[in-house]
């Protein structure tokens, strides 16, 4: 069971609800609500780079009294920065160019790309036990974690995950706006997202939620056809097939991502 986040601010809950949500404060992306010792937690907190793109600044993740932060190419355990793969008996972490990966023993996995996409994998025990961006882990969409009537929705109920820091700048998304429906890129990303590459994957995952978060990425992203616009939520598309066990074809080619 996955939850993850990626490109432009989306998010999907171990249940498999897909929401965007733009905040740049430090938020609970996952940790276990059940007690009020947590076994375990997983902050991150996003910033904007040079190219206006949200990219992930650092996760710190926190197994039972031992804090793990993480920023790209570095990896401090207990206030000291370790050199990968780092062993303890709680914990492996492993890190090369393209992604970091922290193993826990409790039945976690934490997979980053070190920009934009993180994939954080939870042993079954957890359902049921957990509270966050990622959702509650009950097996049942959107029950509980937002309903999209009335003035509850995915930004407030990403708001609501914010970790008060006495001395933290960062503003609340406004919960007022509302996303565009962007229904004038539906032909291309469903081109994208339906291509022979990603036969084996047609039958494993819901691509229609794909799809919606690429139309939105092409909104955002008003005309500007970056890599980041076109390409993180295939990439997302392309990693969570692999995941579940689907093998993508060749997608990537010179002229495109």
């Amino acid at each position: 069971y996955v939850c993850s986040t990626w490109g432009n601010n989306h998010f999907k809950t171990f249940d498999g609800d897909i929401y965007q949500f733009p905040g740049i404060c430090e938020y609970n992306f996952v940790s276990d609500c059940q007690d009020s010792y947590k076994e375990f937690s997983v902050h991150i907190q996003r910033t904007l780079n040079s190219n206006n793109h949200p990219e992930i600044q650092y996760i710190l993740i926190t197994i039972k009294d031992l804090t793990v932060y993480l920023r790209p190419k570095l990896a401090v355990v207990d206030g000291r920065i370790v050199k990968t793969p780092y062993y303890s008996s709680v914990l492996l972490i492993e890190s090369n160019d393209i992604y970091t990966k922290v193993y826990a023993k409790l039945g976690l996995i934490v997979i980053w790309n070190q920009e934009d996409a993180l994939m954080v994998e939870l042993d079954s025990k957890f359902n049921n036990r957990t509270c966050g961006l990622c959702g509650d882990y009950n097996g049942i969409p959107i029950y509980n974690e937002f309903i999209n009537e009335g003035d509850y929705n995915s930004i407030t109920y990403g708001n609501l995950q914010k970790i008060n820091k006495p001395n933290a700048k960062c503003e609340d998304p406004d919960e007022t706006q509302a996303l565009p429906s962007c229904n004038e890129h539906r032909d291309e990303c469903e081109r994208l997202l339906t291509s022979s590459a990603f036969t084996d994957c047609r039958l494993r995952l819901n691509v229609e939620m794909y799809i919606q978060a690429c139309m939105q990425d092409k909104c955002a992203c008003n005309g500007n056809e970056d890599s980041f616009c076109l390409c993180s939520t295939i990439s997302e598309y392309s990693r969570q097939c692999s995941h579940v066990g689907g093998r993508p074809g060749e997608w990537r080619t010179q002229h495109f991502c």
